[in-house]
């Protein structure tokens, strides 16, 4: 489920669970960068953030290279971070419930507070903040690509069931004036990703996210890898920086990708991606590079997700702003990627949307007021075994 549940640091705190990632230029004014990072799946009416962590955009100058085989995004040194903090609760609201009080820290240090649940949110130069319960934008038929893997074959349906229909999440959004906010040095191509750190002087990474499925598919355990038996990859993974991997565990890393990315390019019956003579998946070193990548230069566009990726493979230049918007149907976009390489018909799950996000700020929809139970036996996609 795109980033939910992904590993047990994730499973026994959900407040620091990271479920999804989104980067995509403002819909109705230029030169506008929104960041949306989701936490805590399932959240119930009344959930807070942890005021033991701190979430983080983390934001990089990109430079897209000529593009080929070989080729990968040089990513820039200098890095834009937006810091998010949350009080301890305090008070109560006029359900009763106890109020929260946020607040982003901003590259320059300077502080944007608003109150949790506040649609107005914050203010500071150039930046818009808010944080709160909103409907979880993500889309997904979890069982039927479970049973996809188990199974080694397409189980997906013409008309499937959004797994996560009806619930919410906790949503920080991040809008920025990327001239005011970062300088008119940085460019208009970013890598985002997102993490969540321990509080204090010296933060421990928790969780972190860059592209949807990463963990929960691309490195999930179909027994097909066998340099990696025992441990689960996807902890290890959290702990990494998502714009340099430590050498430590990154042999396990390519070995469990090019594992899976093979078994996957398998299920319709025919290779489109053919491995080079040591086993290396043409895919893998990309997405080794966890992060989005948007073009802020570009219009909004709410079907673009990978295109800067593809564009650098197919060794032509992009077309679309990239990144991922909240309407993005990216389980068919990255299953038709690693299934066909876009050769053949879009691989679908059968489920095209939720209810959509707006065009305006806060952009994502407001919450169900009645959230649904998790249905006991619903997989957690991570794992087909």
């Amino acid at each position: 489920m795109s980033d939910h549940l992904s590993g047990t640091r994730a499973l026994a705190d959900p407040a620091i669970d990271l479920t999804d990632l989104y980067a995509f230029p403002s819909p109705a004014q230029a030169g506008r960068l929104v960041l949306v990072m989701d936490v805590f799946p399932n959240a119930r009416p009344g959930a807070l953030f942890s005021d033991a962590a701190s979430y983080r955009f983390r934001v990089r100058p990109v430079t897209v290279p000529a593009g080929g085989s070989d080729s990968l995004f040089d990513v820039g040194t200098d890095e834009y971070a937006f810091t998010c903090t949350f009080s301890a609760p305090s008070g109560s609201d006029a359900n009763g419930r106890l109020t929260q009080q946020g607040t982003c820290t901003l590259p320059t240090g300077e502080p944007v507070s608003s109150q949790v649940n506040d649609e107005r949110g914050g203010h500071g130069r150039g930046v818009r903040f808010y944080a709160g319960l909103r409907l979880d934008p993500f889309f997904m038929d979890v069982l039927k690509e479970v049973e996809t893997r188990a199974r080694k074959r397409l189980s997906f349906q013409p008309k499937g069931t959004n797994s996560l229909e009806g619930n919410d999440v906790l949503s920080i959004v991040v809008e920025l004036d990327v001239a005011e906010a970062l300088g008119t040095d940085a460019g208009t191509v970013f890598g985002v990703a997102a993490e969540s750190v321990t509080a204090g002087p010296y933060p421990v990474r928790l969780e972190r996210l860059g592209r949807p499925e990463m963990k929960n598919i691309l490195l999930s355990d179909n027994g097909v890898d066998t340099a990696n038996t025992v441990v689960d990859l996807r902890d290890l993974y959290n702990e990494e920086d998502p714009f340099r991997l430590g050498p430590s565990y990154l042999d396990a890393y390519r070995a469990r990708l090019n594992a899976n990315l093979a078994f996957f390019d398998g299920l319709d019956g025919k290779i489109d991606w053919p491995t080079r003579s040591d086993g290396t998946h043409p895919l893998t070193e990309l997405l080794l590079g966890d992060f989005l990548v948007v073009d802020v230069a570009k219009p909004y566009d709410e079907d673009s997700y990978f295109e800067i990726e593809r564009a650098l493979l197919e060794v032509r230049t992009h077309e679309t702003c990239g990144g991922r918007s909240l309407n993005d149907d990216v389980i068919d976009t990255l299953y038709t990627l690693i299934v066909n390489a876009g050769r053949g018909p879009r691989v679908s799950d059968g489920v095209d949307g939720t209810v959509p996000a707006s065009r305006d700020f806060p952009y994502l929809a407001p919450p169900n007021p009645h959230p649904p139970e998790r249905e006991a036996g619903i997989p957690t996609a991570t794992t087909s075994q």
